[in-house]
This record gives structure tokens, sequence and C-alpha cells, in this order.
């Protein structure tokens, strides 16, 4: 799990269709003081965040298919799963 901060929504004309439906959203991963770390990343929106949101996400790709229950061969990576509220570090 990876705490982040969503920094904008992504569009694509053309994608796999396990992506059919789904919002997808550029999160900026976050260290425990709030401060940018790493690089950014595509993730599916599980729970309607929008840009601003610090949220909670799944990285692992067996817990993400268990969420989408879509099967095995998912080509889907990461997916939002909660919307933080506050941080007590």
């Amino acid at each position: 799990m990876k705490y982040c901060r969503v920094i904008g929504s992504v569009t694509a004309a053309v994608k796999h269709p396990a992506y059919a439906g789904q919002k997808l959203m550029l999160c900026q991963p976050l260290d425990s003081a709030g401060t940018d770390t790493g690089d950014t990343f595509i993730a599916v929106d599980s729970v309607q965040a929008g840009p601003g949101d610090v949220v909670v996400v799944l990285t692992e790709g067996n817990g993400v298919r268990q969420i989408l229950k879509q099967g095995d061969l998912v080509p889907i990576r990461s997916i939002i799963v909660g919307i933080v509220d506050s941080l007590d570090a």
C-alpha cells in the first residue's frame, strides 16, 4: 500500500478492455510528513477520489485482481482503495 496525493485524472482514447468504464487518476507518492517522494503513477479509482485528495493505493497485482474480480490476466497494477481523512504519525 502507498500513501499518495491525487494530482489529476487521465483520459485515454484507446486502452485495454480491462480499463473500460474505469476512472484513472495520476497519483504522487508521499512520505509520512506529506512530502512528495518517488515518481507519479496511474491508478484505477474505486472510491470516487479527486484531484487534491490524499489516498491509499494498493499496488499489489493479486490484491487488485481480487478487488476488481476480473480474472488472472488483468493488466491493472494499482487501485485507489481509500481516501485519507487524517494521518497520525
